[in-house]
């Protein structure tokens, strides 16, 4: 999955080469973070969510706590419902995790169109969206997100 340059693109992520950076991803990116999970089928992971608290631009104007949320998975299973399955199992479990979470907040590209059906599917609604400077694969890039947000007082989405 992080060898893959489809997948990648759409994470921001630089695309793995080897195990050595499949190592260092994991130590410096993956294990730093409070909240991430695997999403698994027949034993092995095919993707995965992962939270970053407090997250950015937490919104200094009406002192909420917000969190990043964010998935990836193998092309292979795109299109399929599984992520948006994981999600909608997830967003209970961090808001229990992290009770004080008041928004749930998620970046994705503008022409991600997938994504969006995801998050809407999942009860985020559309803010917006914004334009910033990543980096991807090392080069600068200016990128377009749509924002998409699920507040702690929204209605829970039902379980598969």
């Amino acid at each position: 999955m992080g060898s893959d340059d489809q997948v990648t693109l759409t994470t921001r992520w630089k695309t793995l080469t080897s195990k050595e950076e499949a190592l260092i991803f994991i130590k410096e990116v993956c294990i730093p973070y409070p909240w991430r999970v695997s999403i698994c089928i027949d034993d092995r992971s095919i993707g995965f969510l992962w939270v970053i608290y407090p997250g950015r631009g937490a919104d200094d104007e009406t002192n909420e706590a917000a969190a990043d949320i964010g998935y990836a998975i193998a092309v292979e299973y795109w299109g399929k419902g599984i992520a948006t399955k994981a999600l909608k199992i997830a967003i209970p479990q961090v808001l229990n995790h992290f009770p004080e979470i008041v928004k749930l907040q998620a970046f994705v590209l503008l022409e991600n169109k997938a994504s969006h059906r995801l998050l809407e599917k999942a009860r985020f609604v559309y803010q917006g969206s914004i334009t910033h400077q990543v980096q991807i694969n090392g080069d600068a890039i200016v990128v377009v997100d749509a924002v998409y947000t699920f507040l702690s007082t929204d209605k829970i989405p039902p379980s598969p």
